[in-house]
């Protein structure tokens, strides 16, 4: 008998979506194909001496440990270098005891859906919002409610009508999702007036803060804000980091910070999964940490993407129609493009892949699949001739939609 798999695969296996970023990294391999869609920091900027010499002190000192299985939480002498970091960057209050490694920032997503959503529950977020966390909620089959955003970052008056006409139906959401600076898709960075009435806005309804922060140490001009964390003293904020932009994502560690009942729970949940953290990896990033190596790299990290967050604004301000908009963010690695609403960047996608050139759609980002006329661009990975290239191929393809569209209209208007 043939086995009937869909018959064996449970519920929510079969909710589970495929990743837009992930199939999009699949027709990078095509010869001549230009991606500026997928979020790949760039290979300049790992630092590979670095990483060896820090690989051959691993060796020397305490290899046959780095080969063990290691505590769930993490190596220690690594959470502490973190949790002093966070003190001294961040101005994060936290001790090691407050942190968790965890298998890359996707794998600390899955722990807050595992643990704070049921099937039917609330959680809120922004539109657009991270794809990777909306895949990681929606598996847990819960309930959405996206909040706009503005030039700082969150429209907090919508959300506190929001939170008002939840909190009339009897809905407590559970979380407020964000990455608050250098969002990933749209680039903006939630004000700190904003910042601390998110924080008193989650006091008040009683939901908890996910702090989601890979991309506040790649600024590239202005003033740091401080992390929501940094301003919360009453433990409503989970953050979470990642070393993927800053050391290397092949290494797949990231980190939690948060309060003991929920760092608790969380190794609970990882005890589940996967039992501890690569830990050859958790003494590499303990070298590079303590060697002095980690604040040197960021400055060349930041010095590298300006330059391309540069030649990509440039090439779009020379190639780009004047109907299209776009952000010009202060750090981090995207872009969000805004065209004419008659545009659907889905269905342009197909005219794109023929001129060998590819974005990340914007209705992937909005968990009800809305927004059909923007996209993502990522600007950290292609060289430099290249990003330039891709930006004039899909000029060409916006150009023709936009020529293609304003034809249909006009003949829809005169009745033809």
């Amino acid at each position: 008998m043939v086995v009937n798999t869909d018959r064996l695969f449970s519920r929510r296996s079969k909710t589970l979506k495929s990743s837009e970023i992930r199939e999009l990294l699949k027709l990078t391999q095509s010869p001549g194909f230009i991606s500026l869609g997928g979020g790949l920091p760039n290979p300049q900027a790992f630092p590979v001496e670095i990483i060896h010499e820090c690989i051959e002190k691993v060796f020397k000192n305490n290899i046959h440990n780095a080969l063990q299985y290691g505590t769930t939480e993490g190596l220690p002498a690594l959470r502490a270098a973190i949790a002093e970091r966070m003190r001294e960057k961040k101005s994060i209050t936290c001790e090691m005891h407050d942190i968790l490694i965890t298998s890359g920032a996707q794998q600390a997503l899955s722990f807050v859906a595992f643990n704070f959503l049921d099937t039917g529950d609330t959680y809120i977020t922004s539109a657009p919002t991270y794809l990777g966390a909306l895949q990681a909620f929606h598996a847990f089959e819960a309930n959405c409610e996206s909040i706009p955003m503005n030039d700082e970052g969150i429209d907090i008056n919508a959300l506190r009508r929001n939170l008002k006409r939840l909190h009339r139906t009897g809905i407590i959401p559970k979380f407020y999702y964000t990455v608050a600076t250098f969002q990933n898709p749209s680039g903006e960075t939630i004000s700190l007036e904003h910042r601390k009435e998110l924080l008193e806005l989650a006091s008040e309804y009683d939901f908890l803060i996910i702090e989601d922060d890979p991309y506040s140490d790649l600024i590239f001009e202005g003033e740091s804000i401080p992390p929501i964390k940094s301003l919360d003293t009453k433990g409503r904020v989970v953050y979470m980091s990642t070393f993927s932009k800053i050391l290397a994502p092949g290494f797949r560690l990231a980190w939690v910070i948060a309060s003991e009942d929920i760092i608790n729970r969380f190794a609970l949940t990882k005890q589940c999964m996967d039992l501890c953290s690569n830990v050859f990896t958790q003494y590499v990033a303990y070298e590079y940490i303590k060697g002095g190596y980690l604040d040197k790299q960021i400055e060349a990290i930041k010095a590298l993407y300006k330059h391309k967050r540069d030649i990509m604004n440039q090439a779009m301000l020379d190639f780009f129609p004047k109907d299209v908009k776009w952000t010009v963010p202060r750090g981090g690695m995207f872009l969000w493009v805004t065209l004419p609403k008659q545009i659907n960047t889905r269905l342009m996608f197909k005219k794109a892949l023929a001129k060998k050139v590819g974005y990340v759609v914007g209705d992937a980002f909005y968990a009800d699949g809305s927004n059909y006329n923007s996209m993502r661009l990522n600007f950290s990975y292609s060289e430099d001739d290249v990003i330039r290239e891709g930006i004039r191929r899909l000029a060409e393809v916006i150009n023709e939609e936009m020529l293609s569209t304003y034809d249909k209209e006009s003949n829809f208007v005169q009745g033809i």
